[in-house]
């Protein structure tokens, strides 16, 4: 049976997300694209995806406003479908992790199912609809795939570990020589933004998104200026659109060598032109972030991961100049 698309009469992309398409001037192709890919349920195919994950990239904001990129991770099974509107999580946050704290019923949360060793990637907005003592329910709100593009294919094998067990966790609000090379090296990160405006309906919430380049892909300006390029994708414009009303983010870099995890949030703009855009070859456009606080929690994460193959789509991108 094929799956219906997006049946709701309201466009399944908000005013931020419209006014960028209407900017290259696809709206219309876009509201039909979204109609038909994004959907208000889980289909079957997703449903199985995220039963087979043993980790999930979660995005949430915090009481002050500020959007965080967290991960969570368990034995293939702590996610699974109740039905196709309703994801059950079995699992605690890891120790230092701002979900620890951002974690609330009603609350907007996203949810980036990515299998890096085969590039596979699901998107889930939604709400918290309960808390559990092992984990928490989330409600569907949106649904979606995306394109494999510029993911490195890694492997991760789970080691037995206790995610609250308790590990040095550094704050900051400059990047320090520890941050500065961790980011430095990096081909993948993690960007959450949100736009949470009761008028917007289902397009309402918060968004995690992967981004993904050749080592040192983001640039170190200075101690609390990053920049990130945008290569061609969807169009769908979630991350950009968010940040064309709400310039708050959460960016998460992982250590896969160490297990470190580094949690930074703060505001971000786009470049849209201009031949700072150049220098950085295949970018379409870049991202700026700028920090406004910093975690690094180290050995957070079991240290499991292959060697990364990079994505063929990189071969013609980067690098800085």
């Amino acid at each position: 049976m094929k799956n219906p698309g997006w049946l709701q009469p309201e466009s399944p992309f908000h005013a931020g997300e419209q006014a960028i398409h209407a900017r290259f001037g696809i709206q219309a192709r876009m509201d039909k694209q979204g109609r038909r890919v994004i959907r208000d349920y889980m289909p079957e195919q997703h449903q199985q995806f995220f039963g087979q994950l043993p980790y999930v990239i979660v995005g949430t904001v915090d009481q002050a406003g500020q959007p965080w990129a967290s991960i969570l991770v368990g034995e293939p099974g702590f996610l699974s479908a109740l039905g196709d509107r309703a994801l059950q999580i079995t699992a605690q946050p890891l120790f230092g992790d701002p979900l620890a704290n951002t974690l609330a019923e009603a609350v907007d949360i996203a949810l980036l199912g990515i299998e890096l060793h085969t590039r596979r990637r699901n998107r889930l907005n939604g709400k918290v609809s309960a808390i559990q003592s092992n984990g928490f329910t989330v409600a569907v709100g949106q649904s979606f795939g995306n394109c494999p593009q510029y993911i490195q294919s890694r492997r991760f094998e789970l080691a037995e570990f206790d995610p609250t067990f308790p590990k040095p966790v550094h704050s900051f609000t400059t990047l320090g020589n520890g941050e500065q090379t961790m980011i430095a090296s990096a081909d993948t990160c993690f960007i959450t933004t949100a736009y949470q405006n009761d008028t917007a309906g289902a397009a309402s919430g918060v968004d995690v998104s992967h981004r993904g380049g050749k080592p040192g892909f983001v640039h170190l300006d200075d101690p609390q200026t990053l920049t990130i390029p945008d290569f061609s994708g969807n169009y769908h414009f979630n991350t950009f659109g968010n940040l064309a009303i709400n310039p708050r983010a959460g960016l998460l870099f992982m250590d896969f060598d160490q297990g470190n995890l580094l949690y930074l949030t703060g505001t971000a703009s786009v470049i849209w032109e201009g031949d700072e855009i150049s220098t950085y070859p295949g970018a379409e456009r870049l991202l700026r972030f700028q920090l406004k606080r910093g975690l690094l929690v180290q050995g957070s994460l079991p240290p499991n991961w292959s060697a990364p193959e990079f994505s063929p789509f990189l071969d013609h991108t980067g690098p800085w100049l």
